[in-house]
């Protein structure tokens, strides 16, 4: 089995098509398709069904996939390594974060880790938390921010706390004070409050339902779907109040009433985290240097 090989078979298999993969790989297609049939043929197994327009993998194919795509990131991986040896002047660093992080506790991380690598690229993936522990796992992550328990606890990964933060109520200044003028906020006082709400797979979205429930009453929504930049700006709007971080507030504290809640409150865990088979590239390591002593 071959490196190139594999990187054909995974152009054919996101491409679902001969020439196209072939192109995207800057190969004449006749060589493609040869390769492909070598490494069938040393494996022993088809791994596409080759239908006229119609190209799918057979279960092989499909059991090899994640299992390339793995091969090809670790060896991407290995190749900027390499590259950042020369005291970090070129490289990169691919990092996930739940967008409530992007928006509070990133900014000033990667401001100083630019500040003192400005020739490693950053690249930030949002999403949440179980997309990002997919994407590690599959070798397209180096680092990930990560809101604790884990939606899936996997072996795979290692995890290290790094904040434990509040969550408060934002509303807008000109709507009626969501803790009837209390300086705090009760999750009970929430009932007959119409939310703002995150999408589904947002951390914040399931630990706020979880805690009205608790509360004994069912969340009642005015918006649902967004992202945090849209969830703000509807409550400034006046459309409603939400659950968010409590540096998301002070990062976008601008047009909208901050109330903390009262105890007990509400929390959450954030972690960094990486692949525990794989040690991060060293520009990765220092920038998860920077984050633990923040």
């Amino acid at each position: 089995m071959q490196f190139q090989q594999l990187q054909y078979f995974v152009a054919v298999a996101e491409t679902r098509h001969f020439t196209r993969a072939a192109e995207l790989v800057h190969v004449a297609q006749p060589s493609l398709s040869q390769q492909i049939k070598a490494l069938e043929r040393e494996l022993g197994a088809d791994l596409f069904r080759r239908a006229r327009g119609n190209i799918t993998l057979t279960d092989a194919g499909e059991a090899l996939l994640p299992l390339a795509r793995r091969i090809l990131a670790d060896a991407d991986t290995a190749r900027h390594e390499v590259q950042e040896v020369a005291q970090l002047r070129s490289g990169r660093v691919r990092l996930g974060a739940t967008p409530s992080l992007c928006t509070g506790l990133l900014p000033d991380v990667l401001r100083a880790f630019h500040d003192r690598y400005p020739g490693v690229r950053l690249l930030i993936e949002e999403g949440g938390s179980h997309d990002l522990v997919r994407e590690l796992a599959r070798g397209a992550l180096d680092l990930a921010l990560v809101v604790l328990p884990l939606p899936t606890p996997s072996p795979a990964l290692t995890t290290v706390e790094l904040l434990r933060e509040d969550l408060v109520v934002v509303s807008s200044p000109d709507a009626p004070h969501p803790g009837r003028g209390r300086r705090a906020v009760r999750i009970a006082d929430l009932e007959g409050e119409r939310l703002v709400m995150f999408r589904h797979g947002y951390d914040l979205r399931e630990l706020t339902v979880a805690a009205c429930r608790a509360e004994g009453f069912e969340p009642e929504f005015a918006v649902e779907g967004g992202e945090m930049d849209a969830v703000l700006g509807f409550v400034r709007a006046g459309l409603g109040v939400a659950v968010v971080p409590r540096m998301v507030a002070a990062r976008s504290g601008h047009g909208l009433r901050v109330t903390p809640l009262a105890r007990p409150g509400l929390h959450r865990t954030i972690a960094l985290a990486h692949r525990s088979d794989v040690a991060p590239p060293r520009a990765a390591r220092e920038l998860q240097g920077m984050l633990l002593e923040r």
